[in-house]
């Protein structure tokens, strides 16, 4: 597994900080949830996983490389 350098973790903390809206595109795990699902974004952790809270109650990272959401809302 790679991990993102520095700059990459700056971008990704100023494209989703916390308390923005995201919905789930894609994500590679066995107990993710459906594609379509929203949620709000906790953080950003240091090999970039996306944290969030989604709507269903799930609390899954968005793996940076592998799962993949989208900014949504005016936040």
């Amino acid at each position: 597994m790679r991990f993102p350098n520095k700059d990459t973790i700056e971008r990704l903390r100023r494209d989703f900080p916390a308390g923005c809206r995201v919905e789930l595109v894609q994500m590679d795990d066995p107990q993710a949830p459906p594609v379509g699902t929203r949620g709000t974004v906790i953080g950003v952790d240091d090999i970039g996983s996306i944290m969030v809270r989604w709507d269903n109650g799930s609390g899954l990272s968005v793996a940076w490389g592998e799962d993949h959401c989208r900014r949504i809302g005016n936040d």
